[in-house]
């Protein structure tokens, strides 16, 4: 094992063309599961071991489970596949160019109890490993022009929900190795709490993609302040399925960072508010060339249309949904 590696893991004790006049298929998003809920509402606190084997001098993980083990080298024996695994992956996206040395790695591993007792992700991964559960926790920091985030794979006792392994570990300033470690599903981001304005049965911003949340920000920022209050979005929530149906415009157009973006745009204009407009975004696939379902926005304001107005103009022959589960 690297001295790198020796610093990542510790227990703790204290479609590709869419042509005009083609059938669009949305993908539409199943609510969050109650065990997502549950999952968000405990989040992660370290816990202590249990008392009655305190005095034994065991290390307790998961009681419940049986996971208490004599020694270190019996513990890190245990999970030895899934830190590989981890430490590997780490290894394998780490940039020395633009990311940190061991020595500012270290300065940094402070950070790692406040990235468990109050993380502002939580990534949970049911597939790698059928026999053990991964959790991803994240956490951003800023400290002054220091903008980087902190990483935690971790072991999560299997009734209270709070962590007592950490397979790996680490502060990093590359996007791209942080976007390797959100992986499966996501099932806590702390700014759920504040875009649930415009969250409607069916997108991806009940979920928490990180897609989705991203470009509803950028949207908010441009937006007029004369335009339609964000505590008024739910109001117009009907037209959503009216956009995706029968849409006056469709347009596509490739993000900065290569994701496929595909915009319908409706005058859904009303008696008591004219020039009213419903935008409805959406990501395709461009393997499948199935639609995922972002957010959708009412708006008054034609400078805020005309950002969603680029790229290639469609016209669809037909729009389908579908349920995702």
């Amino acid at each position: 094992m690297s001295k790198v590696a020796s610093k990542l893991n510790t227990k703790i004790n204290s479609k590709t063309s869419l042509k005009k006049n083609k059938k669009i298929q949305i993908k539409v998003k199943s609510k969050i599961k109650e065990r997502i809920k549950t999952a968000i509402k405990t989040k992660a606190k370290v816990r202590k071991k249990a008392e009655n084997f305190k005095d034994k001098n065991l290390i307790v993980i998961d009681e419940a489970q049986g996971l208490i083990f004599e020694n270190e080298k019996t513990l890190f024996g245990y999970f030895s596949n899934q830190i590989q695994y981890l430490e590997s992956k780490y290894f394998k996206n780490f940039n020395s160019k633009i990311d940190y040395s061991n020595a500012e790695l270290e300065e940094r591993e402070h950070h790692l109890e406040s990235t468990l007792d109050d993380p502002d992700e939580i990534w949970v991964d049911t597939e790698t490993f059928p026999d053990m559960t991964l959790y991803t926790l994240v956490k951003d920091f800023e400290k002054g022009d220091d903008v980087f985030s902190y990483v935690a794979c971790v072991y999560l006792n299997s009734e209270e929900k709070y962590p007592t392994f950490v397979f790996v570990q680490f502060a990093t300033r590359d996007s791209e190795l942080l976007e390797s470690f959100r992986e499966k599903e996501i099932i806590y981001h702390r700014k759920l709490e504040a875009i649930q304005f415009a969250a409607i049965d069916g997108d991806s911003l009940l979920e928490g993609d990180y897609l989705a949340i991203g470009l509803l920000e950028s949207m908010m920022k441009v937006r007029s302040d004369k335009d339609i209050g964000p505590d008024d979005f739910q109001k117009y929530s009907e037209f959503r399925d009216q956009v995706i149906n029968e849409p006056d415009e469709i347009w596509r157009k490739v993000g900065s960072d290569g994701q496929v973006l595909v915009t319908f745009i409706s005058d859904v204009s009303e008696n008591s508010i004219s020039d009213l407009h419903y935008v409805v975004v959406t990501e395709e696939d461009q393997n499948t060339q199935v639609h995922s379902l972002l957010f959708s926005f009412p708006t008054i304001d034609d400078a805020l249309l005309d950002r969603y107005r680029q790229g290639e103009n469609l016209e669809a022959e037909e729009v389908s949904t579908e349920s995702s589960h």
